[in-house]
C-alpha cells in the first residue's frame, strides 16, 4: 500500500471520532516498527520525522525508504513535524513526505498566518497537506528539541479564521499540553477543546501525548482530537532498552534490534488508546 496523504487519514479519523497516532521514527528499522504493529491492530498510522531526525539519513532518503522499502498494509502517511521555516517545508515537500508541518506559532499571528498560506500554496498542488500551530505548545522539559519557551494557549475566537485564511488541513491546539517528559501529569482545559472543535472544520491535532493520563487522551479523542504525536515514551523506551543492552555486552546490531523492538509495546498502546484499533 503506498502512503497517503496526510489530511486523507484526519479526515477519515474526525468523521470516525478516532485519533491517528503520529509516532517518531529515524530510520528504517524504526518506520518497520509502526508498519508491523499497525497492521497486527489493522490501524493507520502516521510516521513523522522533524529536522534532528533527518541529520544522520537526510529526508530524500528518508522519504525513499517509506515509499519504496516500507511494507505499508494499513493507510498510512509520512510527514515532517515541525517545520521551522517555509523554505524547510518545501524541501520536505520535494523529498517526497505526504504531510507537512510548518510551526511558526512562536512568531507573531500575521508571519504564522502569512507564511502557512505560502506553504499550503505551495503543498496543495502536490497532494500534499499542511498543518499549523495556532496558539503555542511549549517544553515541558530541556531535552526535548521541539517547542519553544512556554505555551500560549489556543484562542477560540481566531480558530474559524485562521483556518479559513491559511488553508491548513490540521489544526495544532495548545490546551495545556507540553512537548517532552512532564514533571507532573498536565491540566487539559477540556472546554477550550470544545470551544474550538465547534469553531473549525478541520482535524484539530493535540502535540505532547506522551505522558498524559489515559482518561485525558481518551476525552480529547471524543471531543474531536484526530491525530495525537507520541515521541517521547518511544524516545524513552528506545533508549532505556539500548542502554541496558549495551551495558550487557550485547553486541551493537543486536542492541539496536532489541530497542527497535522496545517501540511495539508503546506504539500498540497508543493505537489503542487513540481508538484507532481496527480502524483502517
Amino acid at each position: 500500500m503506498s502512503l497517503e496523504p496526510l489530511q486523507d487519514l484526519l479526515q477519515h479519523a474526525r468523521k470516525h471520532a478516532y485519533a491517528v497516532p503520529a509516532f517518531c521514527v529515524w530510520n528504517a528499522e524504526t518506520m518497520r516498527q509502526a508498519a508491523t504493529v499497525a497492521a497486527e491492530l489493522s490501524s493507520p498510522v502516521i510516521v513523522m520525522g522533524a529536522y534532528s531526525e533527518t541529520l544522520a539519513l537526510p529526508p530524500e532518503q528518508q522519504a525513499k525508504i517509506a515509499k519504496e522499502i516500507i511494507d505499508w498494509k494499513t493507510p498510512a502517511a509520512f510527514i515532517l513535524d515541525h517545520g521551522r521555516s517555509l523554505e524547510e517545508v518545501q524541501h520536505f515537500c520535494r523529498a517526497g513526505y505526504t504531510g507537512v508541518m510548518l510551526d511558526l506559532s512562536h512568531r507573531p499571528y500575521a508571519e504564522n498566518l502569512a507564511q502557512l498560506r505560502q506553504a499550503v500554496a505551495y503543498a496543495h498542488p502536490l497532494g500534499i497537506g499542511v498543518e499549523g500551530e495556532l496558539g503555542h505548545v511549549g517544553k515541558a522539559d530541556t531535552m526535548t528539541p521541539e517547542g519553544d519557551g512556554d505555551s500560549r494557549l489556543t484562542d477560540p475566537s481566531l480558530a474559524a479564521s485562521f483556518v479559513a485564511e491559511t488553508g491548513i488541513d490540521a489544526l495544532a491546539v495548545s490546551i495545556g499540553n507540553a512537548h517532552g517528559q512532564y514533571q507532573q501529569l498536565p491540566h487539559f482545559s477540556f472546554s477550550l477543546l470544545e470551544q474550538i472543535a465547534r469553531q473549525v472544520t478541520v482535524p484539530l491535532s493535540l502535540h505532547g501525548g506522551s505522558g498524559t493520563s489515559d482518561d485525558d487522551i481518551r476525552r480529547a479523542v471524543n471531543l474531536g482530537i484526530a491525530k495525537i504525536n507520541v515521541a517521547t515514551e518511544l524516545m524513552n523506551a528506545y533508549r532505556e532498552t539500548f542502554l541496558r543492552e549495551v551495558q550487557n555486552g550485547t553486541w551493537i546490531p543486536l542492541a539496536v534490534h532489541a530497542a527497535s523492538g522496545a517501540l511495539q509495546a508503546v506504539m500498540a498502546k497508543w493505537i489503542i488508546l487513540a481508538q484507532a484499533k481496527g480502524k483502517a
